[in-house]
């Protein structure tokens, strides 16, 4: 029989020699009486023996582990060790004892690998049970007797979690592995040191697919130990930034949805609590109608009151959120999220007109943002939507034409001109009219580009847009107008032209234009991370993953610091 497939009930049917190793004295006498008193006894029994003498009996299983090497006798007593601990945990403290204190309780599960997960959920309770006095001695270099104890408590911990994680990635048995692993970690992931471990190894990515909706009673385990080492890890800074850039979010509230299991929706409701306040999760859980959701579940008939007190919690949470959050926050976050749908903001000519100079901030990065997504993006919706507010922000900032060209937008909204999706299409096109014509002549012109003679002069492609209500006008008419009546006042008296600069945003005439006239930054504001994943500047507890903190120019942490640098100014036309 394959190791891999080896029980702890076959294991212990097993026929052990101990008079022979006696004999051969690698047990001694007083060993020999303690397992003949304990091997093979009904659980009630053995737990008074325990009960009685606990670390008389770990001493003689810790000795055999270290003292005998044949592979049938190891696995004989490591299931004797599990069966021991599955029945009690908080046995793992015998291994602890004073009286084994000469004894190191690690060292023969990491020399003596049976079957691999049982030493790891083994060396996880027996971890989880140290004494803090071994962390008080470490963190203050006391004890030199106990030196290489403490030393071998690191590197139990460190392979440890690399084993856990190798699993996770590629199973060495098809079910038992990844429960295995995923249970050794909810024991674990309570050490800072661990968690710390686990983050660096990417082990956070690894437990995301784990978190789904369950329905037999193994599943159900698999997901409550999966969604507590979420919880965990929701206490640990790092940790967070990863969960904010995955889709753990969604699943989480998937599962709260579904789940009727009480541990399964507390332990998910109480990851929420954590999450709430930090970066972009509030606007997240908004977004995914969990308020409705918690009202939902408070409806039900939950007996756990600590259950019922988290609800109550994250309900008020959300609607303190839901009050902070202004319409352009919102916005935000669901651009930064990829996150793009029809809601009421994108339509709302109010939003715009009062949101419009927020567009600027950060060098106009939700107009950038906006653009990779048409880059990126496969779902017809986001891509619709991202084209609609690209012709909103030209529609309504007095530069929105020059500054969508400059950022190159204008190549990417027209080859999703002939995207099969007719919302597209009409989106890409409502964008394309506006960019090339100016917010002031594109509804005139579309409306007399309907006309049959006008249609007359497009190409066979243009010509099927008439059928969703959008046309593409001639360009060199609509731009030379525009350009003549920039040019000349009201009197028809020609005027020197006003300019905009790209790099101050600051209006200017070619008479005006002198070597000092611009003030700008010559970079970006950003937040870099060094080569070992350390930032300049750590971001703050309520700071979004995406939060910058100085001018990589001249390091001004200010983000309307005056420019570092002077210059000629340089339109958008230049």
């Amino acid at each position: 029989m394959e190791q891999a497939e080896l029980t702890t009930e076959q294991v212990l049917k097993r026929d052990i020699p101990w008079e022979t190793y006696m004999m051969t004295k690698l047990i001694s006498g007083t060993d020999l009486q303690l397992l003949r008193r304990y091997d093979n006894r009904p659980e009630s029994y053995r737990a008074q023996l325990l009960d009685d003498d606990g670390p008389a009996y770990v001493r003689v299983f810790v000795t055999i582990l270290r003292d005998i090497f044949k592979e049938e006798t190891v696995e004989y007593v490591l299931a004797l060790i599990d069966e021991m601990l599955t029945a009690n945990p908080k046995r793992a403290r015998l291994f602890h004892d004073k009286s084994l204190a000469n004894d190191d309780p690690y060292e023969p599960f990491l020399s003596n690998w049976f079957i691999q997960e049982k030493s790891c959920k083994i060396l996880a309770l027996i971890v989880s049970a140290r004494p803090k006095a071994e962390d008080g001695l470490l963190s203050k270099g006391e004890a030199s007797n106990s030196k290489s104890k403490i030393t071998c408590i690191d590197d139990v911990l460190k392979g440890l979690v690399e084993w856990l994680c190798a699993q996770l990635k590629k199973p060495s048995h098809p079910s038992r592995s990844i429960p295995t692993a995923i249970s050794c970690l909810a024991t674990l992931l309570k050490e800072p040191v661990v968690r710390s471990l686990f983050v660096r190894l990417d082990g956070v990515k690894l437990l995301i697919p784990l978190i789904c909706p369950a329905s037999t009673q193994q599943s159900i385990q698999l997901l409550y130990e999966t969604s507590l080492c979420v919880w965990l890890l929701s206490y640990y800074e790092p940790a967070i930034e990863y969960l904010a850039t995955s889709r753990s979010l969604p699943r989480l509230v998937d599962v709260v949805k579904s789940s009727t299991k009480e541990k399964v929706v507390r332990v998910v409701v109480l990851t929420f609590k954590n999450l709430l306040s930090k970066g972009a999760f509030g606007a997240q859980m908004v977004d995914l109608g969990l308020p409705q959701i918690v009202q939902n579940l408070k409806a039900q008939a939950w007996s756990d009151e600590d259950l019922l007190e988290a609800l109550n919690q994250l309900e008020e949470g959300l609607k303190d959120n839901i009050k902070k959050l202004s319409s352009f926050d919102k916005y935000k976050q669901e651009v930064l999220l990829g996150h793009l749908d029809w809601s009421p903001m994108h339509k709302d000519p109010a939003f715009w007109r009062e949101n419009i100079m927020n567009f600027e901030e950060n060098d106009f990065q939700i107009l950038r943002v906006l653009i990779t997504i048409l880059d990126t993006s496969s779902d017809p919706r986001a891509l619709a939507v991202s084209c609609f507010d690209l012709s909103q922000f030209i529609q309504h900032h007095p530069a929105g034409r020059v500054i969508v060209t400059d950022l190159k937008a204008k190549e990417r909204v027209m080859k999703l001109m002939n995207h099969e999706n007719a919302e597209v299409t009409k989106n890409a096109l409502l964008c394309i009219q506006r960019l090339f014509l100016g917010a002031k002549y594109a509804s005139f012109l579309q409306k007399k580009a309907e006309r049959a003679e006008v249609f007359s002069h497009f190409s066979p492609v243009c010509r099927k847009y008439r059928t969703i209500g959008l046309s593409l006008p001639a360009v060199s008419i609509g731009v030379e107008n525009e350009k003549i009546i920039m040019e000349k006042d009201e009197r028809g008296k020609e005027k020197e032209r006003e300019k905009i600069c790209k790099r101050c945003k600051q209006t200017f005439t070619s008479s005006s234009n002198t070597s000092s006239a611009c003030r700008f930054h010559p970079s970006f504001f950003v937040c870099r991370r060094h080569d070992d994943q350390k930032r300049y500047y750590e971001l703050g507890p309520e700071d979004p993953p995406y939060a910058a903190k100085f001018y990589d120019c001249c390091g001004a942490e200010d983000p309307e610091a005056s420019g570092c640098t002077t210059s000629f100014h340089v339109s958008y036309d230049d």
